[in-house]
């Protein structure tokens, strides 16, 4: 059951940068019944039908929203901090509620769950497998641990280099999918060149290349959302934007004369 849960999301993942909310509400089948990847209302989930828990989740708040749990400020930071592990903040105040105890099952039988992170209002990336590393009383925290990507055996890596090999890639998944998602929604969702509405057909081009920004928070100023085909034309250097946010587009392709989706680019000078 818990395979039929990772392979969903992996599914969903080939073909979305993010997940909503609303495909996360869809959950997966198995054995021909359809279950919950996670509760609405709740950031730790574990389905009845199941003897571990399955997945945690940490909301991006929208702005203005009261912060309930502190990993909600600071998960995104401890990431690009390089911290092998992230805090969990427990459900409440109470260490032996169900949900709480559910994190200490999981972390006392090293059990790989999806971590549901936020990184726009609701929108999500998941992080599988993960771990619950470790389990604090006291702090009433719990702290999440990666497992390496793509592995299909699920369990935690095995020394240091595996971890930092892990952290690094959730760190290029997370800088991508945030600056992606902060730059299109600073232009409300259209292409700045030719206004095309379609997220599913926008990248966010970084305006100089910065190598992923040595894999910190990504600097959303040096962002601009373009389609497919304007972002493929401006990284070849066929079209250009000058300091005073006039257009060009080269020679190479002005002299050209085949279609329309040609003349379409031509036609933003």
């Amino acid at each position: 059951m818990r395979t039929a849960a990772f392979e969903r999301v992996r599914s969903l993942c080939e073909v979305h940068n993010h997940l909503s909310a609303g495909q996360l509400a869809e959950g997966f089948y198995f054995d021909g019944q359809r279950y919950p990847l996670v509760n609405p209302r709740r950031g730790i989930f574990k389905p009845a039908q199941m003897r571990f828990l399955l997945s945690v989740n940490t909301v991006f708040p929208k702005p203005g929203n009261r912060v309930w749990y502190d990993d909600q400020r600071e998960v995104h930071r401890q990431i690009f901090d390089g911290e092998e592990m992230v805090d969990y903040a427990f459900m409440g105040e109470n260490p032996d509620s169900a949900d709480n105890r559910w994190l200490r099952e999981a972390f006392e039988n090293e059990v790989p769950i999806i971590y549901f992170l936020g990184i726009a209002p609701g929108r999500y990336q998941a992080i599988l497998p993960t771990f619950v590393g470790d389990w604090d009383a006291p702090r009433r925290r719990a702290r999440i641990a990666f497992g390496l990507p793509e592995q299909r055996t699920l369990a935690p890596p095995a020394d240091a280099l595996e971890r930092r090999y892990a952290l690094r890639a959730v760190k290029q998944r997370l800088h991508q999918a945030s600056f992606r998602e902060a730059v299109i929604g600073a232009y409300q969702g259209r292409c700045a060149l030719s206004g095309l509405p379609e997220p599913m057909l926008l990248d966010a081009a970084h305006i100089v290349e910065d190598r992923d920004e040595l894999l910190g928070q990504p600097v959303v100023r040096n962002g601009i959302p373009l389609s497919k085909i304007h972002h493929a034309a401006f990284d070849a250097h066929l079209i250009g934007i000058d300091p005073d946010y006039r257009l060009h587009v080269s020679e190479r392709l002005l002299a050209q004369r085949d279609g329309p989706m040609l003349e379409a680019i031509k036609g933003l000078l």
